[in-house]
Parts: C-alpha cells; sequence; structure tokens
C-alpha cells in the first residue's frame, strides 16, 4: 500500500505546464445534512459547469444511499428489513446485499468487533437526548446482537433475521461506501483528481500535481481545527473514528456511538483510530476495531492486513502506528 507518492512516469515540467488548461482550477464544494454529516467533494476541472453537474452527482448518490440505508428514516430498506427479515427470507437489492455481505466479512476480520447487530442494543441510545438503557435493557436485547445471525442467501438475494429482536445499522460502513460510490461518479465523468469527504470517511484519486493531499488526523480532546498528525496521501482512502464524534456524559462516563456488540456499551479502549487504506468502505468498516477489542489487540489485526495502515490514539493520549507508518515516525 502507498501513502505517499504513486510511481508513475514523470512528464517534463513544460509539458506538464501545457497539458494544464490555462483556465482549470480546483473546485470546492461543502454541503451538510446528508447521512447527518458533512459531505465536501473537490475536483480539478477545466470547466466549472461540467464539475458542478459532477459535484451534484455525486451528492444525488449520496442522498439514494441515505434514502436507502438510514435507520432514521421508516421508508428506507433497511428500516424495512429491521422490521420484516425476522418472518422469513426478504428479497432486498443487490447493492444492499452487497454491502451486507462486506459488513459480516468484516465481522470475520475483526473477531466481531465490527458488527451491524450492535442495532439490537444501540437503538436504545439516543445520544442527543442524553439517553441511555440500563442494565436490564441491555441484558434482555444482548442476545440478538451476533452478525451470524443476519442470514444471506446468495443464489436468491434475501436477507433473513435467524431471530426476534434483531436490528441492522450500517452507519459504521455506509458513509465510506458513499465515498467509495462519490468517487465511481467522478471517475465514470472522466476526472482523475479529486477528494470526497463524508464525515471521517474520505477517499482521494489523483495528486496535486506533483504533491500528495495532506489529510490531517484530528486530536481527540481539542478543537476540530487540532490535529495530532498529518499523512501524505495519492489515490488512497482514510477514515477515522472517535468518541468525540456523537456522545453525552454523566457522571464523569463518556456515552458515544461506537458500542462494542459483546457488551452494549460505548466501546471506550481508545480515543481515536485512523485507517488508511485503498478504499473507503474497508477504511470505514475497520476503524471501529481499535474501540472494542483496545489498540494493541486491533493493531496485530490491522498488521495483518497488508492493504492498510493504521494510527491508533490511546486514552493517555498515546499515539500508535502500524507498521507501514512505523518507519515515518
Amino acid at each position: 500500500m502507498n501513502t505517499h507518492f504513486s510511481s508513475r512516469v514523470v512528464l517534463p515540467a513544460l509539458l506538464l505546464c501545457l497539458a494544464v488548461p490555462a483556465h482549470a482550477e480546483w473546485i470546492r464544494r461543502v454541503t451538510d445534512g446528508i447521512m447527518g454529516t458533512r459531505i465536501t467533494v473537490e475536483l480539478w476541472a477545466d470547466d466549472k459547469d461540467k464539475a458542478d453537474r459532477a459535484i451534484d452527482a455525486v451528492l444525488d448518490e449520496m442522498r439514494h444511499i441515505d434514502e436507502s440505508m438510514s435507520t432514521y428514516k421508516p421508508t428506507s430498506e433497511v428500516s424495512q428489513v429491521n422490521a420484516h427479515a425476522a418472518a422469513g427470507p426478504m428479497p432486498i437489492t443487490k447493492e444492499l446485499f452487497d454491502l451486507l455481505t462486506t459488513a459480516k466479512e468484516y465481522s470475520v476480520i475483526t473477531d466481531g468487533a465490527f458488527d451491524i447487530t450492535y442495532a439490537s442494543v444501540g437503538y436504545l441510545y439516543d445520544f442527543r437526548k442524553h439517553v441511555r438503557p440500563d442494565e436490564g435493557q441491555i441484558s434482555k436485547a444482548l442476545p440478538a446482537v451476533d452478525y451470524h445471525h443476519v442470514v444471506l442467501d446468495a443464489k436468491k438475494q434475501t436477507v433473513q433475521f435467524s431471530q426476534q429482536g434483531v436490528r441492522i445499522d450500517l452507519g459504521g460502513i455506509a458513509k465510506g461506501y458513499s465515498v467509495d460510490r462519490g468517487i465511481d461518479v467522478l471517475k465514470s465523468l472522466g476526472f482523475t483528481r479529486a477528494y470526497v469527504s463524508a464525515g471521517g470517511d474520505s477517499r482521494i484519486i489523483g495528486d496535486r500535481f506533483g504533491k500528495p493531499w495532506m489529510v490531517g488526523i484530528r486530536d481527540p480532546r481539542k478543537g476540530a481545527g487540532e490535529v495530532i498528525t498529518r499523512i501524505p496521501l495519492v489515490d488512497a482512502a482514510i477514515s477515522t473514528s472517535g468518541d468525540y464524534e456523537r456522545f453525552f456524559e454523566e457522571n464523569g462516563v463518556r456515552y458515544h456511538h461506537i458500542i462494542d456488540p459483546h457488551t452494549g456499551h460505548s466501546a471506550s479502549k481508545v480515543r481515536s483510530a485512523t485507517i488508511i487504506g485503498p478504499y473507503a468502505t474497508r477504511t470505514d468498516g475497520l476503524s471501529k476495531t481499535a474501540f472494542v477489542l483496545g489498540p494493541e489487540k486491533a493493531m496485530e489485526i490491522y498488521n495483518r492486513l497488508d492493504d492498510i495502515d493504521a494510527i491508533n490514539v490511546k486514552l493517555d493520549g498515546t499515539v500508535i502506528y502500524s507498521k507501514g507508518l512505523e518507519q515515518a515516525h
């Protein structure tokens, strides 16, 4: 995996200058309110109207994913699955079937730390209203948390829950997936240098004309503009999960949205985890692991995967890096 400069033939400076139209520019748009987060699209274009249409197409694709996969929308396909899949096999779209298949693969890779059925307990929390379940509610709901309860039939393209009370939530992977789909849209329209982000998930194609994109990793205990390090990236995805995204504090305890599927409580073994890899679906799906398993155990898993690198901020503020990044720090 290459987190620095991609290997390609370097054109002479004169040819490079001639190849870049005089009126080409970086065009950037920031949009709030899709998937409950901030969407940023930046691309290099020689036609502003074409760029605006391309960004519109990216946002339309993300709205489609939000409409399909949000558990906050009762009409979404995921909400319909939660309502009916315990009653028997339920036909679903190929898009959702493929993403559920991917989600189960990440459950296996992470020893169950990533598990979309966490929602069987997770739905009892409301971080905006400072609501959390009591121990009795958690104990009652916890048996439904197990990714093995999600039964997929590839031939019939159906999903079924093997018991009552199971709920799924793709919040831990859908934003990364939407970023990848946004990049796919831009590639299909001929763009070769671009950046798409949704909250803590970003993906980059190309470079900034001989320079890498510099992506900052937020300091989990400081303001949004404070970073612990900056990573140079070309043709890569990066996801950061933190306990500062959606949380409330009560009696000195921080309750946040990353739920440990083994306990039903907020997972609190690191402050933040950052994954760098080829696709945002992958980096998003793997970025919760350290919260559940702890920084050292998670790093063992990350170091086994040859296409990713990782940065974990431990509870004491210490930063640890996967083997692929250690030499650079």
